[in-house]
């Protein structure tokens, strides 16, 4: 497998780290299908450096088939898809499909008798979710989401252990700043149509909302105010560039998130992604992709409580827990990685911030 991990290109960025097997070979085998999204390298690395065993794989395009092959080295490919659902071996499918393709694909899986494990967003409708909801209810099957900004970054992950740590107190607020670089050349066209992809706060957004309900420990929540637009990009009316907004959970902690595609070109890494988070003892700054100024790639948490303030350097000290837990889960049946419940509501919300902020702008339109 290939160690050249690109940090400045957020479409093909996918982390690797020491292998952490949970499982012997062969134990646990899955397969990959529909790689429109280059995450699937990210899903890929994950579940390999976990001990999970790739049998085989699915993907129409010749070019993308030949990319894989070129970072996991030679395997089996099905000609159809159908090929990957009637095998016995595969015990999950990994996906980066088109956005609006996701849920359909899940839904032929979990019939399979299969669980999968889709890229974000993963879904692009509330009738979707709805769909995959009654789904795995009377399948028993796993709906899993790639929400990597979390599961895959050293320092989001260690800032949710700590919380659980008691180290900052009850969790007050979390502001989530998400730019990313458009690279807007190299984007394959369902990346500028809505109708595939969804908008921005369902798409990126949904990583936002899922770190939120992790760190505050909110079961529900209320969006309270939400836009969307297209600043800067009016060869591409499709799509939006800049979204905003705010939720308030359950527990009483509020959550401010800024998502856009504009990460400049200057910068040596595809986005500066951080979080803030506000305790009742203390704070916490993550600063998940770069030190911006002094160092890229970095991985850091500034944590300042009653006592001290500290820099905590998440880099390569972390190997993505999630990934084995994930395994574990869907052997056992358990949800010790993340539960059903918080996949959904994470998806959910950031559709309705989507829904409300569109629904906010035609009302402004046509005032």
């Amino acid at each position: 497998m290939s160690k050249t991990v690109n940090v400045s290109d957020g479409a093909s960025y996918a982390p690797q780290s020491i292998s952490k097997p949970v499982v012997k070979p062969g134990e646990f085998c899955f397969a990959v299908a529909y790689m429109d999204h280059g995450h699937i390298f990210g899903q890929t690395n994950g579940l390999l450096e976990a001990g999970g065993t790739l049998l085989a794989a699915y993907e129409p395009s010749a070019e993308k088939r030949a990319d894989f092959v070129a970072r996991y080295g030679e395997m089996e490919f099905a000609d159809e898809f159908s090929q990957l659902l009637d095998d016995p071996r595969i015990q999950l499918i990994a996906s980066a499909a088109i956005p609006n393709r996701r849920s359909d694909i899940g839904l032929q899986v979990m019939a399979a008798g299969k669980d999968y494990f889709t890229d974000k967003s993963p879904f692009t409708t509330p009738a979707q979710l709805e769909a995959v909801r009654e789904a795995c209810q009377t399948s028993g099957q796993k709906y899993w989401v790639y929400y990597a900004e979390r599961l895959h970054n050293e320092a989001a992950w260690h800032a949710g252990e700590l919380i659980k740590d008691g180290a900052i107190g009850k969790v007050l607020h979390v502001t989530n700043l998400a730019p990313h670089r458009l690279s807007k050349a190299s984007r394959p066209d369902w990346f500028f149509d809505k109708q595939q992809y969804g908008g921005i706060i369902t798409d990126i957004g949904s990583h936002q909302v899922e770190q939120f309900l992790a760190y505050s420990g909110c079961t529900s929540a209320k969006v309270t105010h939400a836009r969307v637009a297209n600043l800067n990009n009016p060869d591409r009316p499709d799509l939006e560039d800049f979204g905003e907004f705010t939720i308030v959970g359950d527990s009483g902690a509020a959550f401010y998130s800024r998502v856009d595609w504009f990460t400049p070109e200057g910068s040596p890494v595809w986005g500066d992604g951080r979080s803030f988070i506000i305790g009742s003892k203390g704070t916490l700054e993550v600063r998940k992709y770069c030190d911006a100024g002094r160092n890229a790639p970095a991985s850091l948490i500034v944590k300042t409580d009653n006592n001290s303030s500290e820099i905590i350097d998440c880099s390569n000290k972390i190997a993505y827990p999630f990934f084995g837990q994930l395994i574990l889960d869907c052997l056992n049946r358990t949800e010790q990685a993340m539960s059903q419940t918080h996949i959904f509501l994470a998806a959910e919300l950031s559709m309705q911030a989507q829904a409300l902020a569109e629904q906010l702008a035609r009302e402004e339109n046509n005032t």
